[in-house]
């Protein structure tokens, strides 16, 4: 090998070795992004990300294109070499790594809010709305949701899915053959649930509705549903002890309610990029809360997170309602 190849693979090698040079790179070749964005992503100040975009610029794996007082990044590779034989191998290896599905969440919120100030006129929710199934696994959904399905009403039933998204649980319930009616404020959300249930075969055993209302004032009428549920929506709503009584007012005599969401943590990235209004709740707040609603002898199941994800610990929070005032 001559001395100047060396010294290319050696630029090459130095300028991939740093995790943060390979995190940028992996969301530019996504996405064009400016500045402020990467920094949001990332949880970096701006003298940092600037300083990696500097190499990276340097060593020619950056296009830059101004829009207004803006720059915006993208990763641009040659055909062939070591830079893109060195990229592609290091991009195989992080596609499961815990900080890239974190990375590659953020990243869709940070193109929602985009949509946001480039004057759609929507909330966040509604702007991310069929990006919202990538998004939420941030929070490890699937054993959680399963945990929820875990505390469930025999089929037949009627139930309420309050914050329901997308939908995702919401049709889980309907195939086990519950009749599901489906809550969220979010129109951007309700659009992407209806598609989703339109295109499940009609013979599914149980049946979806889905309604626009607040989880603070649940648009059901009192006692009209068996048991609700409300999945990784507490830590979102501005009154969770209000909410809960919402959830109890719905529920008939003797139905159930199963709240799934965080223990307290500390983790302050998903306040602010995940828009979490509550870091987790205290199971002792939990159980007064439930027993102030009327909901007797609460259960609250903790579960640890999984190892690989950086991540809070959960709960499976689950009680009933009281059969007469008197009891």
């Amino acid at each position: 090998m001559t001395a100047p190849a060396a010294e290319a693979l050696q630029k090459v090698f130095k300028t991939l070795a740093d995790p943060t040079r390979l995190r940028i790179l992996r969301l530019l070749e996504q996405e064009e992004l400016i500045v402020g964005e990467m920094m949001d992503i990332l949880g970096m100040a701006q003298s940092r990300v600037s300083r990696h975009l500097a190499i990276l610029r340097e060593a020619g794996l950056l296009s830059d294109r101004r829009e207004g007082t803006f720059v915006a990044y993208r990763l641009v590779l040659p055909d062939e070499g070591p830079w893109r034989d060195a990229w592609i191998l290091a991009r195989d290896r992080l596609a499961s790594d815990p900080t890239s599905e974190r990375d590659d969440a953020l990243l869709r919120r940070a193109l929602a809010a985009r949509k946001v100030r480039e004057g759609s006129g929507r909330s966040f929710f509604d702007a991310v709305g069929p990006e919202w199934d990538a998004l939420r696994t941030v929070f490890g959904d699937d054993l959680l949701r399963a945990r929820a399905i875990a505390e469930l009403v025999p089929p037949g039933l009627r139930v309420a899915d309050i914050g329901t998204g997308t939908g995702v649980l919401a049709l889980e319930l309907a195939s086990l053959g519950l009749d599901v009616i489906g809550v969220d404020q979010s129109d951007g959300m309700l659009e992407a649930a209806r598609e989703k249930w339109a295109a499940i075969d009609p013979e599914a055993p149980g049946r979806v509705e889905f309604r626009s209302g607040d989880a603070h004032a649940l648009p059901l009428s009192d006692a009209s549903v068996d048991a609700v549920f409300a999945h990784m929506v507490l830590h979102s709503l501005e009154e969770p002890a209000r909410a809960i009584l919402e959830m109890a007012r719905i529920l008939r005599p003797g139905g159930q309610v199963v709240l799934v969401d965080f223990l307290p943590h500390d983790h302050a990235w998903m306040e602010k990029e995940l828009g979490l209004l509550w870091l987790g709740f205290e199971p002792d707040t939990l159980r007064r809360w439930m027993a102030e609603a009327g909901l007797e002898t609460p259960r609250i199941q903790q579960h640890d997170p999984d190892a690989k994800r950086d991540l809070p610990a959960t709960f499976v929070a689950s009680a009933r309602k009281r059969t007469s005032a008197n009891e």
